[in-house]
């Protein structure tokens, strides 16, 4: 059976006509909403609204079909030039649109009587938090003018330099014991039980770098250096401010996030530390050692042997992700393989205009590799819970996209758990769970401070790649302290994530660990209520599309601003790598 994803069932081809058709209305939409831009003014405040509504709508539904093909193409495939070039054609054709988009926005946000409005038709109503969110985000709008002109820059600035660490990572290739590899390949190699072949694969990576490293860290300042200067023009405090803004999330929230986490770092590294030990490293644990498996858990899975295990556990739960997920697997949602051209890592990617979404993983068999198809599977049933949702209503904000996929994991991962029954199986379980969590607290947090860094030394220096080697550094021994060797960090983790390289989307790091917290939070109310919980977790994550952060967790009986709850998830954690370190050291 092909292991790619299929995209067929969105287009054939950019020469098929329902793409061109899609493509040409496109455009009729665009000349639309700047017709009907230019006589706002003269319509009644509710027509105006009702406009505004019908045309974001159309658009959406348009650039969603047709930017979502051509990324899905250059993901699977950099080289795919025909792809790159028409999603820069459809962000131009969407860029048109921008000043008239301001224009709508300024006009709706001055309206006194819009409550009254969305009070008294149905149609508005639905669309009451985002019609809430053009008035409240009317004082960062700048004119029609710089609106067009930001959006037309960003095609050549931000979005250009992202494409072009993209490209570099996934082409690059790594010299390992002989032979020419993907960087992702290599990356992979950090789970294999031979500890020579890891240090081998790390020392690969960290020399694979070498060619790309001036180009990428051009792509980073360059990037930063445009966000800076739209938060300025803006109005926003800081990159952080506008990142906090669009998650929708207040910063007494993140405060208490990392309140917790930094009361907790001591455990982490205690972990870190213990592990370090038990393979040989008495000071601390080596970068080329922090994903080494623990016990024995060497089956090696299949992709029919992955979707056996998720479905067995994903139907204990509940019945719509198990046919969500047997959909995935049958219907083509998911390419598999890491090949040359092919980005790294693993993302999810929701088509709301087919109903169904598309997975990218670089699969190698390990058990490890079955979690990552659960946590990306998540998120895809996350977007089948907005997918329901009016075309305007199913965008979710940065730190509650990583829930349904954390809580996917901890579905997994507990299930295996539990019915392990060799000491070796649950040291493997249990260590493996950890690790990700480490990721999430220690990692996450290196990253932030990073990002933290870099856009606080941007405005008077350029940092070239071992500037910013320099500053991972400091960042990473800041997070892991004397959990891992001094000697042996990973001072090229700035060039390999893609997630700064975005000029509309900063500091995607705290959500990864807002997400894996909030979800444990979410699993122990599942624990204690049972199938009760599931139509309500279904629901909030629903919801996500329509509310602030803080208003998800309320759903839940949360307050996300009170450290306690932060601190309850990390609790648990302290007491798993409390029986860990019994295993590993009896």
């Amino acid at each position: 059976m092909d292991r790619t994803w299929d995209l067929s069932v969105i287009y054939r081809g950019f020469d098929d006509p329902a793409f061109l058709s899609d493509l040409a209305a496109l455009d009729e939409a665009v000349r639309a909403c700047c017709a009907d831009a230019a006589r706002a003014d003269s319509m009644t405040h509710g027509d105006a609204v009702r406009c505004y509504i019908r045309n974001g709508e159309r658009l959406t539904t348009l650039v969603s079909r047709l930017a979502g093909y051509a990324m899905l193409r250059t993901s699977a495939d950099t080289g795919d030039t025909d792809a790159m070039s028409m999603l820069d054609r459809v962000m131009e054709k969407l860029s048109a649109v921008s000043a008239a988009d301001a224009g709508f926005r300024r006009r709706i946000a001055s309206f006194a009587d819009l409550d009254a409005l969305i009070d008294a038709d149905p149609a508005l109503s639905e669309y009451r938090f985002l019609l809430g969110k053009i008035r409240e985000d009317s004082r960062y709008l700048l004119s029609e003018g710089e609106e067009a002109l930001f959006a037309r820059l960003d095609l050549s600035g931000a979005s250009a330099w992202s494409k072009l660490q993209q490209t570099l990572t996934s082409t690059v290739r790594a010299s390992y014991r002989g032979e020419e590899i993907p960087l992702s390949a290599v990356r992979n190699l950090a789970y294999d039980p031979d500890p020579a072949v890891r240090r081998d694969a790390y020392e690969a990576e960290l020399a694979s770098y070498a060619p790309i490293a001036e180009a990428v860290a051009f792509s980073l300042n360059s990037i930063k250096q445009q966000v800076l200067t739209e938060c300025s023009v803006r109005g926003f405090d800081s990159p952080l401010d506008q990142a906090l803004h669009a998650s929708r999330m207040r910063r007494e929230t993140l405060d208490a996030l990392l309140c917790a986490m930094k009361e907790y770092m001591p455990v982490f590294r205690r972990y870190l530390r213990a592990k370090g030990r038990a393979l040989g490293h008495p000071d601390g644990l080596p970068w080329y050692d922090l994903f080494a498996p623990m016990g024995k858990n060497d089956t090696k899975y299949t992709v029919e042997d992955a979707e056996r295990y998720l479905l067995d556990v994903f139907a204990r739960f509940d019945p719509a992700l198990h046919d969500m997920v047997r959909r995935a697997f049958g219907e083509r949602w998911i390419d598999f393989f890491p090949r040359p051209g092919k980005v790294g890592g693993a993302f999810d990617h929701g088509m709301p205009a087919i109903g169904q979404s598309r997975v990218l993983t670089n699969f190698d068999g390990s058990f490890s590799d079955v979690m990552t198809l659960a946590h990306e599977l998540g998120h895809a049933f996350h977007d089948q819970q907005v997918f329901p949702n009016a075309p305007l209503n199913q965008e979710y904000s940065m730190p509650v996209a990583e829930t349904a996929s954390n809580f996917n994991e901890l579905l997994v991962g507990n299930t295996a758990l539990s019915l392990a029954s060799d000491p070796d199986v649950k040291l493997a379980l249990l260590e493996s769970q950890v690790s990700d969590l480490t990721q999430i607290i220690c990692d996450i947090y290196s990253r932030y401070l990073f990002e933290s860094a870099v856009f606080a030394r941007r405005p008077e220096e350029f940092m070239n790649a071992q500037r910013l080697c320099e500053m991972m550094l400091e960042a990473q021994k800041e997070a892991y302290g004397d959990g891992l060797d001094p000697a042996v960090r990973h001072p090229y983790m700035w060039a390999c994530k893609s997630h700064y390289y975005s000029g509309g989307l900063s500091f995607y790091n705290f959500p990864y660990a807002f997400g894996g917290l909030f979800a444990r939070g979410l699993y122990a109310r599942y624990c204690a209520e049972g199938a009760s919980f599931v139509p309500a977790y279904k629901a909030l994550l629903r919801a996500t599309a329509t509310t602030t952060v803080e208003g998800c967790a309320a759903m839940a009986g949360i307050d996300l601003t009170d450290p306690a709850f932060w601190r309850t998830g990390l609790e648990t954690a302290a007491k798993d790598i409390d029986t860990l370190i019994g295993l590993m050291e009896p």
